[in-house]
């Protein structure tokens, strides 16, 4: 395993992000392992998630400037912290947010932040794709910018899980929309890391069994 992915996959476990036990997906799956963005609580952890996307982010797209969207809640300190560490490398990504509900005092609006215009590209910063739900959700808001092209979508990691088909959620939000989903691990890469500790043996067979039934096939 790249030492980038085991650093990453540590990180996750040490700031609380990755999880094991019983939960529920945006998707209404029950899942063996939970990757929660909303569990980062300090300045620090904050700044750390950020690295690795900018550096995600320089791998698959170099110095291109795009704007960085990122969906209530969880994606909002996600494209902050992506924004600030892009700018230490000398690429000033502009970044926004929505808003659950839109404002009609004040500035008014749907969106928080730089507001893209007409020949803009933009890039989604999410924590996960689990059934392409929340990506969906977004492409119908962002749809509401005239002129406005989304360029890619970068997440934690892949949870290797089918959609709506037998292939996996992001090669369907892929193929659907025209843009590529990236990912700094997956879920084989966390099973990997696992299984080096005999201790998670119980964790890989949960995940392993839960990939078996929902896992894609392409």
């Amino acid at each position: 395993m790249e030492s980038y992915k085991r650093e990453f996959i540590q990180f996750l476990q040490g700031a609380g992000v990755l999880k094991f036990g019983d939960f529920t997906a945006k998707s209404g799956r029950k899942i063996p392992y939970f990757i929660n963005a909303g569990d980062i609580k300090t300045g620090e952890q904050i700044t750390k998630l950020g690295e690795f996307y900018a550096k995600a982010y320089m791998e698959k797209m170099g110095n291109k400037r795009a704007v960085l969207y990122g969906p209530a809640y969880k994606g909002i300190s996600i494209a902050v912290s992506t924004s600030i560490a892009l700018s230490k490398h000398g690429i000033n990504d502009p970044f926004f947010f929505n808003r659950k509900e839109a404002k009609d005092h004040g500035e008014g609006g749907l969106f928080v932040g730089y507001v893209p215009k007409e020949g803009d590209e933009v890039v989604i910063t999410e924590d996960v794709i689990t059934a392409g739900t929340a990506i969906r959700e977004s492409m119908a808001l962002l749809g509401t910018l005239p002129g406005v092209k989304v360029a890619a979508t970068f997440v934690m990691v892949d949870r290797k899980e089918k959609g709506k088909t037998e292939k996996s959620a992001m090669v369907e939000v892929e193929e659907e929309f025209g843009f590529p989903v990236y990912s700094v691990v997956d879920v084989y890469d966390i099973i990997e890391y696992l299984e080096e500790d005999e201790a998670n043996a119980e964790n890989v067979a949960r995940i392993r069994n839960y990939l078996a039934l929902n896992g894609a096939k392409a």
